[in-house]
């Protein structure tokens, strides 16, 4: 087998440089280096101030980043560097940094990582640029950078090859920098209402939580499958009965399904449980929490997405499933409808169902997705879902439909929130219900949770949950498309 690495000529110049640093007695890998300002602190120390000014202030600074731009003119140059909030111009002139600087200096490319140390000036022609008096090789770059506007087109490459999308692409670089700030301002809402962050296992026995398809993998020390968890649901529901009151989790789930603009095999969500709480508590918190994560990440509430305003400050539509569809076909599933009467419905409108969807609960659902969810473009609570579709939730007053909620913007689901069901009795009848739908096929279908059904017999007190979409969540506010954009490294297909 043939491991030899093709090299163009420019990579063939610069890994022949490599002994030249070794002969400098420099490593071309350097060592640690002392960061005194980043660029964006620079420019706000220095804002407003005159070249006259600057002289006066003798900003002096060490500075570290990757040279994006070269402009060499004899015994005197020009670099631009960029470090993590931005990028700074340099002058390098043989009569300050000395020959032997300058010499090493000849041998860096674009890519290198340098540092230099000096003090912040202006140019004639009014560029904030760092004088430097010390330049410091730090890292050898081993491949020409892509070219700024040609070189990293391929939309593909760019998630596979992250890190060079995040030097090249200024707006790459700002979402990675924006959608912790979202989770952090998340935290610091649920934290002031009293919930308590926690961490549960990914690894679980017994499929349940939400409807899904799992990944399955093997312990082998125990000789017994798990699933990567698809919820964090029902271990969340046991620490309620625990008595911690009000907790959540922000993590990864997995799910062994399709990926496009809204759907990645793994994903962030968050899941919230609250003790002596309902559906309108998860209203509230919903809406509160997402209002607070639009202003502080944007700085508004009313947030641009795409070629629509979505309207976060407004208080959020609410209106049931039932409603909806009625409004859109005329149909009324709150009227006591047989399955016959449904099914004749489903057919004459081209809905087709699985052979496990066999009660009108499923297809009200199956209307629903079809006619419904793409029009909700402002945000929106679709509450009082079939008992059929939610599993873990209480029954309203009608015992055919349940206490649930789904929050959808830009015909999308948000987040999904349930009045708990905390009765173990009526909860064996669900789980039992899931069972034969498994059985006919259905492969998302909950299993039997023995553990879980214990637990809730030693009582869990009434609350209401909600479990939100990080990254859908992330897309809106960081006016992304798609969530491959917002994850740093998506699941790709092989090339």
């Amino acid at each position: 087998m043939d491991n030899k690495i093709e090299l163009n000529d420019q990579e063939i110049a610069r890994r022949e440089k490599l002994p030249k640093y070794e002969a400098a007695g420099l490593d071309p890998y350097g060592k640690a280096y002392k960061v005194s300002h980043h660029a964006s602190e620079i420019r706000e120390i220095c804002k407003k101030k005159n070249a006259k000014q600057l002289e006066k202030l003798h900003l002096t600074v060490s500075f570290a980043g990757r040279i994006m731009a070269i402009r060499r003119m004899g015994k005197a140059s020009f670099m631009k560097l960029q470090d993590k909030t931005g990028y700074m111009q340099v002058y390098m002139g043989i009569d300050v940094v000395g020959k032997k600087q300058y010499d090493l200096f000849k041998l860096a490319d674009i890519g290198d990582i340098v540092g230099v140390k000096g003090f912040v000036m202006m140019t004639r022609t009014g560029e904030l640029t760092i004088r430097c008096e010390k330049y410091t090789h730090l890292t050898k770059c081993l491949h020409p950078l892509p070219e700024k506007f040609h070189g990293l087109t391929d939309v593909e490459e760019r998630y596979r090859r992250r890190y060079l999308d995040l030097i090249m692409n200024d707006e790459a670089k700002a979402v990675a920098f924006m959608r912790p700030r979202m989770v952090r301002s998340i935290q610091e809402y649920l934290d002031k209402e009293g919930f308590i962050e926690v961490e549960t296992s990914m690894l679980s026995p017994i499929l349940g939580g939400a409807s899904a398809r799992p990944f399955v993998t093997h312990h082998n020390a125990l000789d017994k499958d798990f699933y990567l968890r698809i919820a964090t649901e029902i271990n969340l529901k046991k620490l309620l009965v625990g008595g911690l009151e009000r907790v959540y989790e922000i993590g990864r789930l997995f799910r062994n399904e399709g990926m496009d603009a809204t759907h990645n095999p793994e994903f962030t969500t968050i899941e919230a449980y609250q003790a002596y709480g309902d559906l309108q508590s998860m209203r509230k918190l919903a809406e509160n929490m997402i209002r607070k994560a639009a202003k502080d990440v944007t700085g508004s509430a009313i947030v641009t997405y795409q070629d629509k305003v979505i309207d976060f400050k407004s208080p959020f539509r609410w209106v049931s499933m039932a409603e909806l569809i009625k409004e859109k076909t005329g149909i009324d599933f709150t009227s006591q409808i047989t399955f016959e009467e449904a099914k004749a419905l489903a057919d004459e409108h081209e809905i087709h169902l699985d052979k496990f969807k066999n009660t009108v609960g499923h297809i009200m659902n199956e209307f629903f997705e079809k006619y419904c969810e793409a029009d909700l473009i402002q945000p929106t609570f679709v509450h009082t879902y079939p008992i059929e579709v939610s599993p873990l939730t209480k029954k309203s007053k009608d015992p055919r439909f349940v206490e649930r909620f789904e929050l959808f913007v830009n015909g999308h689901e948000l987040a999904n929130a349930y009045t708990e069901l905390n009765d173990p009795l009526d909860q064996r009848e669900r789980f039992l219900a899931q069972l034969k739908a498994k059985e006919l096929g259905d492969e998302e279908a909950n299993e039997l949770d023995e553990e879980f059904l214990e637990a809730l017999e030693y009582g869990m007190p009434p609350a209401g949950g909600i479990g939100m979409g990080i990254d859908r969540l992330a897309c809106l506010l960081c006016n992304q498309s798609t969530i491959r954009e917002i994850i740093l490294f998506p699941t790709m297909k092989d090339k």
